[in-house]
C-alpha cells in the first residue's frame, strides 16, 4: 500500500498551471519538522515536494499560502529520467488526493472546503476564497453531482 500523511508549513504559495489539454496541475513544497532532536539538540526539517491536479489542484491554490500550516494525504511516486549526460535523475514527490489545515487562526476559524465546492458556485467562476463556505450555520447547501470530484 502507498499512502503517506504529512502535516507542515508551505515554503511558498502553491503553483497552479494548467496543461495544454486545461487540466490543472498544481505543485508545492510542505516543511515537515522531525519528531526528534539531532545531536545540536536542534529539530531537523524535510522538504517534501507535492503535486496535486484537477479541481484539487485549484482549491489548494486558493488556500495554501506561504507559511501556512496544512496537511496532505496522498502517494509517493518517484520518476527518474536520464539527463543529457546519460545520468539517471530521481525526484520525489506526494501525488496529494487530499488537504486539511489542522489549526485554524483565529481570523480563519473553522472548518476548510477542500473539495472545491461552495454554495451557489461554480467549477469555472472559483476564485481566492476568503469566506468560511461552512458559515451557513450547519444549513443544507445544494450540490450537483457534476461538483463532486469522485
Amino acid at each position: 500500500m502507498n499512502v503517506i500523511t504529512l502535516t507542515g508549513n508551505s515554503t511558498r504559495d502553491v503553483e497552479l498551471k494548467y496543461t495544454p489539454n486545461g487540466k490543472a496541475v498544481g505543485n508545492g513544497t510542505i516543511a515537515v519538522r522531525r519528531d526528534f532532536k539531532n545531536q545540536q539538540g536542534e529539530y531537523e526539517t524535510d522538504f517534501v515536494n507535492f503535486v496535486a491536479l484537477g479541481g484539487l489542484s485549484e482549491v489548494m491554490a486558493n488556500h495554501i499560502k506561504r507559511g501556512d500550516k496544512f496537511g496532505i494525504t496522498g502517494r509517493l511516486q518517484i520518476r527518474i529520467w536520464e539527463n543529457d549526460e546519460g545520468k539517471k535523475i530521481y525526484f520525489t514527490e506526494v501525488v496529494v488526493n487530499s488537504f486539511d489545515f489542522p489549526n485554524k487562526s483565529q481570523n480563519n476559524q473553522g472548518n476548510t472546503n477542500t473539495t472545491g465546492i461552495s454554495q451557489n458556485r461554480n467549477k469555472s467562476d472559483y476564485t481566492r476564497v476568503d469566506d468560511d463556505p461552512f458559515a451557513n450555520d450547519g444549513k443544507t447547501i445544494d450540490i450537483s453531482d457534476d461538483d463532486l470530484p469522485f
